[in-house]
């Protein structure tokens, strides 16, 4: 029997705010534990919440750029339930009335648009942080409970039943990462948890129209993960129905080093929470006009961006999916296209090069000293005929690594293209002295011949020699 799988994503997002959602405390990471706390946060008798406005102005901004409807009436309710990273015994949340709701986010799969609809993005306060002694000789028994990022705002967005498989669930989240950082309301980085991830997975026979029984999945912080453990719940289930057993509805955590879910507890429905209206904070009356003005502050989103780049610098349309995914990306290529208004060398030097040594050392842009004008500046060295394309990748990783400029480079090195005529003439003779069967190749027929002297001639001079020069050189003497 053939099956088909649905998947329905849950994501926690870490506000970008100076301050919690509901007092002045600091939401900075890190920090030694329990200091980043106060009376109202860590829930003491007799405090009364504040709610933040930014808050609120951020959860409409990640609202309208996900296409949703921004609620005129809204409220916040209790969620009740214990926990040792939960001071008050209760979670302020959001359960009838969430702040947006019914927006949706396109996805290119296999060349082709998805719609991925979104039931609801709520505001609510995040919880502490356990920490398990797990290895440690000096706390094997119990477990330490931090409380610095309990009350740090969070908005939890909620996906429609609409992703079929691991990789659309793997794109969506791509993409909702990308339009909240373009948005500036959450740094997004999932190794801090700013940014978290359940699945909700079941699978049914291919023309069921009923859901099959769901499980959750927990503990996903990457990509790969997600999609690793989405493929791997979806097997399982499928095996068990196969087999004659039943899915059991339960949340299941994502255990890494072995590649497997494993079951944690029986997953709760709505009405074990017993929720109910916040009394201590009064509902939201959120006007139009309010909407209106944070929505003309949005800023182009990757979409329109991507379709910009692909019209205005005549880009294919993979280099501007790449060079949009991310903000601070697409930022960094049009102050260089500016300095050097060639649009396809430069992506293919920022797409390339650039982030090839990103990936290889872990960096992001706001941590590398490397800027436009340095990229510009080798440009135009290359443009002028001072350094080869070869010499220039050699320039470019020392710019990476020191911030030093092209030219005090290529000066501090003697790495200056060489195109004197005379200097490569004795150089060009000596290998074709040396290579007489690639020469006959070439006489041949076979144009691969040209470029193994042209190869050996830029061997000789350390990359250094002109390669259009040499080929002139070569052709001239055959």
């Amino acid at each position: 029997m053939s099956y088909e799988i649905v998947i329905g994503l849950e994501v926690h997002v870490e506000l970008g705010t100076k301050s919690k959602i509901f007092c002045n405390c600091t939401t900075e990471f890190g920090g030694a534990p329990n200091t980043h706390t106060c009376p109202v946060c860590l829930g003491m008798p007799g405090v009364l919440p504040v709610l933040n406005k930014t808050v609120l102005e951020y959860g409409m901004k990640a609202g309208l750029a996900t296409n949703c409807k921004i609620a005129e009436f809204s409220k916040f309710d209790r969620k009740n339930y214990f926990y040792p990273d939960l001071p008050k015994a209760y979670q302020i949340s959001q359960y009838d009335l969430p702040l947006a709701a019914d927006g949706h986010i396109d996805i290119q799969v296999n060349d082709e648009t998805k719609r991925i609809g979104l039931t609801r993005i709520h505001l609510e306060e995040d919880a502490g942080k356990l920490l398990h002694g797990e290895g440690s000789v000096d706390f094997l028994d119990y477990s330490l409970v931090d409380l610095n990022r309990t009350g740090v705002p969070l908005i939890e967005i909620v996906s429609e039943p609409d992703i079929r498989s691991p990789l659309e669930a793997r794109l969506y989240l791509e993409k909702l990462k990308s339009i909240l950082q373009y948005i500036a309301v959450s740094d997004c980085k999932m190794q801090e948890g700013s940014l978290r991830c359940d699945g909700n997975i079941s699978v049914r026979p291919i023309g069921q129209k009923e859901f099959g029984t769901k499980t959750e999945l927990k503990n996903m912080n990457s990509f790969k993960a997600l999609e690793k453990a989405l493929e791997y719940e979806a097997k399982r289930q499928i095996e068990l129905l196969e087999d004659g057993g039943k899915v059991v509805q339960e949340t299941r955590r994502w255990d890494e080093a072995r590649g497997v879910t494993v079951a944690m507890r029986s997953k709760e429905e709505a009405h074990d929470y017993r929720y109910f209206p916040d009394p201590d904070l009064v509902p939201m009356v959120i006007d139009r006009e309010w909407v209106e003005e944070i929505r003309k502050g949005l800023p182009e989103l990757p979409e329109a961006k991507k379709n910009r780049f692909i019209e205005q610098y005549g880009l294919p349309e993979y280099d501007a999916d790449v060079l949009t995914a991310s903000r601070r990306l697409a930022d960094f290529y049009e102050e260089t296209v500016k300095g050097f208004n060639n649009p396809k060398v430069v992506s293919n030097w920022v797409m390339g090069e650039l982030m090839r040594i990103m990936n290889e050392e872990g960096k992001e842009l706001e941590e590398i000293s490397l800027t436009p004008s340095h990229i510009v500046e080798m440009l135009q060295l290359m443009d002028k005929g001072i350094i080869s394309g070869k010499i220039a990748k050699t320039v470019f990783e020392e710019m990476f690594h020191t911030g030093k400029r092209a030219e005090a480079i290529v000066e501090e090195k003697g790495l200056t293209q060489i195109s004197d005529e005379g200097a490569l003439v004795a150089i060009v003779e000596e290998v074709m002295a040396k290579n007489q069967k690639s020469i006959e190749d070439y006489k041949n027929g076979k144009d691969k011949a040209l470029g193994a002297l042209v190869g050996q001639v830029m061997k000789a001079t350390k990359g250094r020699a002109n390669p259009e020069m040499v080929n002139k050189l070569i052709k001239d003497r055959i």
